[in-house]
């Protein structure tokens, strides 16, 4: 449970109480946006509240552990007189988090997230509960683009209020900009292929760099290791482990999409295959059915994008495994995280971060399904 806003900002910040001073730093952010929210009325502040409920519902916190990591594998310490600022700065990744994860929401239309109704879908429902005028779907949709387009502003706004120094401040300035470009053109790649109809294996690995790789694991390194000032042989190697982890773990999940048990996902069994994501998995089996299975070929497009029910989805899965593309996306996924740990260990990260970097990557990477 987040904490209030009187918690004491400074704490040990160890593998074990991260998330929670993560979550406090973004609970005492929302509470200073309040001053500013109160005049703009009950409506405004509504829409904060639910953005404020989506941030601190739960999660991992990934994108700040790899941003705290890198900084501390460059040399730092819990005990830095920066350090605080540091881990303020790193948590805002969870805003940017938030608003990407907003936005995709609406563009695959996914009803739920993390257990919950998304963010549109909870307004669409106050919208039909309230009997109010229009759509409540577009009515929906269109308060939740704003709530991400908050969530990304107020990113920027936590960075600027973390307390990061002159020079910390320049150095991180440039590449959180290349962070946020490179997520949204993910994105737009991302929608383009789905439109387009390009299946290439290519194609899917370069909206997974870009939309997930590069602001998940990657940035945030590089983030970390901008703050610590670190030279650029330690960047270089935390950017080159971090683009491949990012697109295992993305190769991962494209895999949890189609036969990840809801429980685990917060999400509906083969939600991917209804939305017609164009993945690896799908551009794997496609390529291969083409050659030597063009009725499972012709079902799989045909399927992708559509209402299929529970036994549709179990034959496609069946369909998936038989192609060999299931085989495939491990064995990318191995040849991945075992290039990721070379780096890691031949670069110049301190081996308390190293130890900490192999163990997030593993357990980003790992099977569970």
């Amino acid at each position: 449970m987040s904490a209030g806003p009187g918690t004491p900002t400074r704490q040990p910040v160890g593998a074990g109480s991260l998330v929670a001073a993560v979550e406090q730093r973004l609970a005492k952010f929302f509470v200073t946006r309040r001053e500013i929210l109160e005049p703009l009325g009950p409506v405004v502040a509504d829409t904060a509240r639910a953005l404020e409920a989506f941030v601190l519902r739960g999660g991992k916190r990934t994108r700040p552990a790899f941003a705290w990591t890198g900084w501390l594998g460059a040399g730092k310490s819990a005990e830095d007189p920066q350090a605080d600022a540091v881990l303020t700065a790193c948590a805002a990744l969870e805003l940017v988090q938030a608003a990407a994860l907003i936005h995709d929401d609406i563009i695959d239309s996914s009803r739920t997230r993390r257990g919950f109704p998304t963010v549109h879908v909870d307004y669409e429902t106050r919208h039909r509960d309230g009997r109010w005028a229009g759509d409540p779907a577009h009515y929906g949709a269109s308060i939740a683009i704003l709530i991400g387009d908050l969530a990304l502003a107020w990113a920027d706004d936590m960075t600027r209020g973390a307390g990061l120094d002159a020079g910390q401040e320049r150095r991180f300035a440039p590449v959180w900009s290349a962070m946020r470009t490179e997520v949204l053109s993910g994105q737009i790649l991302d929608i383009h292929g789905e439109a387009g109809g390009d299946e290439s294996v290519e194609a899917a690995l370069l909206i997974n760099r870009f939309k997930t790789a590069a602001y998940t694991i990657e940035r945030p390194l590089h983030l970390g290791a901008v703050l610590a000032d670190a030279d650029d042989e330690l960047i270089a190697a935390y950017r080159e482990f971090g683009t491949d982890i990012g697109i295992a773990f993305q190769l991962r999940d494209d895999l949890l999409g189609v036969f990840g048990d809801p429980a685990v996902t917060g999400k509906p069994s083969g939600d991917d295959l209804r939305e017609g994501k164009r993945t690896v998995l799908i551009a794997e089996a496609l390529s291969r059915a083409d050659v030597t299975a063009p009725a499972a070929a012709a079902l799989l497009r045909s399927s992708l994008g559509t209402d299929v029910t529970p036994e549709q989805v179990a034959e496609l899965r069946g369909i998936l495994t038989d192609l060999g593309a299931v085989d495939a996306v491990e064995a990318r996924i191995t040849d991945l995280t075992d290039r990721a740990l070379t780096a890691l260990d031949a670069s110049t990260a301190t081996a308390d971060a190293k130890r900490q970097l192999r163990a997030m990557a593993l357990a980003a990477t790992a099977r569970a399904y």
